[in-house]
């Protein structure tokens, strides 16, 4: 009787292992394929910049340097490493667009140009599109960090080698800091 006793106990530690061990393989792989989803978005966006970089350069051959901090902008991004390191580099990047949709307010032909209203609507379809992945990535690595720390399955993922992933944070400190207005 003491010995069903004892097969019980190992047989529900046993399936309680199993459950959690797979419940935290769950949660660390829908995280990836949520950080595949970001990088297939950015794929798209760095490829649209350059088209939008040559629609503009026809309409305000004078902004040069613009062009060139878009591009580096773009470069820096595409070779970013981490979370982090892409996080930081998106927001550069996002930056330098800014600005060249502001020059784009100097030529009212280039607003006018079909190129150039299908570009920056493509362009804004995109950005939508990763903050929606940037959020369905962060839901995810916020699930699988609060198992990594809940107990007690932190008990099997510190056993197994599971430790928690960085969420997707584009703004830096000085970017949360409130706008000072002076009159």
């Amino acid at each position: 009787m003491i010995g069903y006793i004892i097969l019980v106990i190992v047989v529900v530690v046993v399936l309680w292992v199993v459950v959690m061990f797979n419940g935290l393989v769950t949660l660390k792989n829908r995280a990836k394929e949520a950080w595949a989803d970001i990088d297939v978005q950015l794929k798209r966006r760095y490829d649209l910049i350059p088209n939008l970089v040559e629609t503009v350069k026809g309409y305000a051959t004078h902004e040069k340097e613009l062009f060139e901090k878009v591009t580096q902008a773009r470069a820096n991004a595409m070779n970013a490493q981490g979370v982090e390191g892409k996080a930081v580099a998106e927001n550069m990047l996002s930056g330098a667009l800014k600005s060249l949709f502001a020059v784009s307010e100097a030529y009212p032909d280039l607003k006018a140009s079909v190129n150039f209203l299908e570009l920056q609507r493509e362009l804004t379809d995109t950005e939508d599109k990763i903050q929606a992945s940037r959020r369905f990535y962060n839901t995810n690595v916020r699930d699988l960090n609060i198992k990594v720390e809940s107990f007690p399955a932190n008990l099997i993922a510190n056993s197994f080698g599971f430790s928690k992933m960085d969420l997707f944070q584009t703004a830096s400190e000085a970017e949360r800091q409130p706008v000072g207005v002076k009159f």
